[in-house]
């Protein structure tokens, strides 16, 4: 069967795998999967990523941070759904949890967090939430 929302089912492996004490997951790669992995490493929510060829797929290998043995990642939802997309502009972005979580957009300048996006006045697609 296909996989209707791509994004969705990557951020439900995170979620799963904190929830497992993993020290990685895998989730099958791609280009927008990459960018928001960026995102969330960059804003320090996972340690890394790394692209994983052992299997018959390109697989991306996402390295999960805890810190004092509670994961970094609290809550993670997915916003924008394939069935109703949710867009925003530079002014009305999202604030998470009064600026303590990020929301990530995928925007004309790339996936950004929404910090980034505010700085660069762009809006987009809120793809995300996370703290």
């Amino acid at each position: 069967m296909a996989m209707t929302d791509p994004l969705g089912d990557m951020l439900t492996r995170i979620r799963n795998g904190q929830q497992a004490k993993k020290d990685s997951v895998l989730s099958p790669a791609s280009k927008l999967r990459a960018n928001v992995l960026e995102v969330l490493q960059r804003e320090g929510y996972i340690r890394g990523f790394s692209e994983d060829d052992s299997g018959a797929h390109k697989a991306l290998r996402i390295e999960l941070k805890y810190f004092e043995g509670e994961p970094a990642i609290k809550h993670v939802a997915r916003v924008s759904k394939p069935g109703r997309r949710v867009y925003s502009g530079s002014k009305e972005l999202p604030v998470v949890r009064n600026g303590l979580g990020i929301t990530i957009v995928s925007t004309p300048r790339g996936v950004l967090s929404d910090a980034e996006a505010r700085n660069l006045n762009v809006g987009g697609e809120v793809l995300a939430e996370v703290f």
